[in-house]
């Protein structure tokens, strides 16, 4: 007696109608593996939200992993296929953006190819469609969108059980590395699906349980890996007088050039934290005496904001002397890091400019005040940038990242 195909093991059935996932041309993520779960009862799905019921015999769950969407680092996406008792396929079903949609050609059949569904990923996203002209139709412009300006938008994916579960964490430095890698990795769609899951070593199949256990460990490594193979700035480099504070309003200890207060410029505050959130290591590069910003920026609760504090006090030099910025690479743990991925943020030209040139550091010029030249003396003294209002170093910080080479191999 010939047993009916539905009773063969979880895996030969899974191995049996794995999807062909249909990608874009220019698609620069594929899916890695297949979580795979049979049901031949009903059951809440133990990896998305939803309750399955067999339509037939038995409905065979697939989770798919990607590494990256184009908006974010973790994808995990749905394929269930129902099966009737013979072990064909009576329905297929996938996962669009959260939702669990029918899977029909526009005749009304099913995307099936022998027992296979077959169907098309949306570029960048994944969601699944029946027909890839149907789709970019219906959805073109929106994926043109997300593929290109919107990429990189959600940075760590975060919206999962893993995540919210604890079992993997990311930096702020995190966020910011994975929405550079996305905005290089962003492309225009062609909509000719030439590429599938099936190139290279394919996707894999393995029970669900065991991809559940790779998946924090992967995006793990895919932080950890961040770091090295995303090019972006190392270090922020910050004066302080007319950078942070404004030196019409210092108090000075009589006698001494100690100021013991001074009023933050306008912005000031709000820069530092928004360049801490992002996960900008800052390092406080100033001339005077050290008991001068521990008062000021105590005053105000920055001083605790940077990562390292140099002072010509400590040095025992001003700036444009080298011994300070090489004083700043040291006490930032910064040995071996490219000198033009750190910045240096100043409003003196003939200090903190030509400093930050003369060794090699990329210079941006704060012009606010008029207590000191705004007119470059020579080549040495020009900066690299230059930013009227402090509130404007986040974004110019954002612009310098996105133009600079990236090192991530594609997947």
């Amino acid at each position: 007696m010939t047993l009916p195909e539905t009773s063969l093991a979880d895996d030969v059935l899974a191995g049996r109608h794995l999807p062909v996932l249909l990608l874009d041309a220019r698609e620069p993520y594929r899916p890695t593996h297949a979580g795979y779960t049979v049901f031949r009862t009903p059951g809440q799905s133990p990896s998305s939200k939803f309750l399955i019921e067999p339509r037939g015999a038995v409905t065979i769950e697939y989770a798919i992993w990607y590494d990256w969407d184009i908006g974010h680092l973790y994808d995990l996406e749905h394929v269930w296929v129902h099966l009737d008792g013979a072990g064909e396929v009576v329905a297929v079903e996938a996962s669009a953006h959260g939702r669990r949609e029918p899977m029909a050609l526009p005749g009304g059949g099913l995307p099936v190819h022998g027992h296979r569904p077959v169907l098309f990923a949306e570029p960048g996203k994944h969601a699944h469609w029946a027909d890839g002209a149907v789709m970019a139709a219906e959805a073109g412009e929106k994926l043109k969108a997300l593929c290109g300006p919107l990429a990189g938008v959600e940075a760590v994916h975060r919206g999962n059980p893993f995540a919210q579960g604890g079992a993997y964490r990311a930096t702020p430095l995190a966020d910011r590395l994975a929405r550079l890698k996305m905005q290089n990795d962003s492309f225009v769609p062609s909509f000719s699906f030439s590429a599938s899951s099936e190139d290279g070593e394919g996707m894999q199949p393995l029970p669900w349980p065991e991809l559940a256990t790779r998946i924090p460990a992967r995006v793990e490594a895919l932080i950890a890996e961040l770091p090295e193979r995303v090019r972006h700035i190392k270090a922020v480099f910050l004066d302080c007088g007319d950078t942070l504070v404004d030196e019409g309003t210092e108090i000075k200890r009589p006698g001494t050039e100690v100021v013991l207060s001074a009023e933050l410029l306008p912005g000031a505050r709000d820069t530092i934290l928004a360049l801490r959130a992002a996960g900008y290591p800052l390092v406080l590069v100033a001339d005077g005496p050290r008991e001068t910003f521990e008062n000021v920026l105590g005053q105000h609760g920055l001083w605790g904001a940077f990562d390292a504090h140099v002072i010509s006090g400590d040095v025992g030099e001003l700036k444009p002397s080298a011994r300070m910025f090489d004083a700043a690479f040291r006490s930032a743990g910064l040995d071996g890091v490219s000198r033009s991925d750190v910045v240096m943020v100043g409003n003196n030209l003939s200090r903190d400019i030509k400093g930050a040139n003369d060794f090699g550091l990329t210079s941006v010029f704060f012009s606010w005040s008029d207590r000191r030249s705004r007119r470059s003396a020579d080549a040495s003294e020009t900066p690299d940038y230059v930013i009227a209002a402090i509130g404007d170093l986040p974004s110019l910080l954002e612009r310098i990242e996105q133009t600079m080479r990236f090192h991530f191999p594609t997947p």
